[in-house]
């Protein structure tokens, strides 16, 4: 089979070189400027939609944390705001030389603004500031301590960590923020406490490397899995955090819960521990084998014969199960170019099918009876189609080992 020019997708390259540039035998390199106690700029965008009433007191509080040895870049984006934000965001930006101001002229989302800010930082550090001050802008000193040291490369604000002042409120979304980071924990081997947590800071080579699909609040999974597939030096950090009801201004809704969940597949299941990836085939292979099911008897009772009926349903049940593995699954075109992986999809499925009739004959012949047969068969068919699919249509290496956690060396 001839492979793909391009057999690696664009993201994994960029993680890879990322990662050879931080990562080197010796442990983590950074700039000399990082490494020593010299003043750092911390580059801080705020995605912006709609938060006049909000918006100059947080830069304001982000202001205040400069000092000797901290300086400032902070970015607004925003997002095509319906209100005041963009007159308001331009007035900051002529009274304070570290503030810019971007615009988008139509509103996308906050993925997409942090995608346009993060282009544009210049800092050797980056962070996410919301503008709507659920987050104290004084906690990213604990978060940018770490990276400081080279202890870290990626330090997240845990609003489930810290011992300080939190607002009590929507208990049944604190429930589903547990939940998504205990599924995103599940696949990408961290454990996180808090993986929809605003606060996300980076080495700024780390984010800029990245390229950053959702355009909505499924930043948040889609960004966790992308730095825990880099492998790098990931820390949390215990924050204070005052939320705000909707009457106030929230955004976040039930529909971005579903996407998130969506988004933790999505980004993640080509790399997870394989028994992860199993047991999502065994539900892309339960679906398809109840589709299969249904087309059968629709076909049997539209009048056509019963190989006519069985060979139709057998064959859309493949065109399913292949589109619920790339979607879900394995990564389109991992190893082979999209002709060249049909190819091989359907040269296993024709395969397994023969292994199928092969063990069901055989057992049979033993003297099982014919349900125990099929039964047989089908559950070894199943663990063939998923190696099939694992190892030969949509093969990837895995990430790789954890970077080192090295030692920051102490002047005498």
């Amino acid at each position: 089979m001839k492979r793909a020019k391009n057999s690696k997708p664009e993201w994994q390259r960029i993680f890879q070189q990322v990662r050879k540039r931080i990562i080197t035998k010796e442990g983590i390199t950074m700039p000399s400027s990082v490494k020593s106690n010299n003043s750092v700029t911390l580059s801080v965008v705020i995605p912006c939609y709609n938060e006049e009433a909000t918006l100059n007191e947080c830069v304001q509080k982000v202001k205040a944390i400069q000092d000797d040895t901290l300086k400032l870049e902070i970015i607004i984006v925003d997002d095509a705001s319906k209100d005041n934000c963009l007159a308001i965001a331009q007035d900051l930006a002529r009274q304070h030389p570290e503030v810019k101001v971007l615009q988008h002229d139509v509103n996308q989302g906050k993925g997409a603004a942090l995608r346009t800010g993060f282009a544009c930082a210049t800092g050797q550090f980056v962070v996410v500031q919301d503008a709507d001050l659920e987050y104290n802008p004084m906690d990213l000193k604990k978060l940018l301590k770490l990276l400081r040291s080279d202890e870290a490369d990626v330090v997240l604000g845990s609003r489930f960590l810290s011992p300080g002042a939190h607002r009590v409120l929507y208990f049944w979304h604190s429930i589903g923020n547990k939940f998504l980071t205990f599924m995103s924990n599940m696949f990408t081997d961290l454990n996180l406490t808090d993986m929809e947590t605003c606060y996300k800071m980076f080495k700024r080579e780390v984010i800029q490397h990245i390229t950053i699909k959702e355009n909505r609040f499924g930043f948040e999974p889609e960004i966790v899995a992308k730095i825990a597939q880099m492998r790098l030096r990931i820390f949390e950090v215990g924050i204070s955090y005052h939320g705000r009801t909707y009457a106030e201004g929230k955004k976040i809704g039930a529909k971005d819960g579903i996407r998130a969940l969506y988004c933790i597949f999505r980004y993640n299941a080509n790399k997870a521990p394989l028994p992860i990836q199993f047991a999502l085939y065994l539900l892309i292979g339960g679906t398809s084998a109840i589709f299969n099911l249904f087309v059968f008897l629709f076909l049997l009772s539209a009048g056509l014969g019963v190989n006519i009926s069985a060979g139709t349903a057998f064959v859309f049940a493949a065109i399913l199960n292949y589109l619920l593995c790339i979607t879900l699954l394995f990564r389109h075109r991992a190893r082979w170019d999209s002709v060249t992986e049909l190819g091989m999809y359907w040269l296993v499925v024709g395969a397994i099918c023969v292994i199928d009739l092969a063990m069901t004959r055989s057992l049979l012949s033993l003297g099982f009876s014919a349900w125990m047969s099929k039964i047989s068969a089908s559950i070894v068919g199943l663990m063939f189609n998923f190696i099939g699919r694992k190892f030969l249509i949509f093969p990837e290496p895995a990430s790789g080992p954890w970077a080192p956690q090295v030692k920051v060396k102490k002047k005498v």
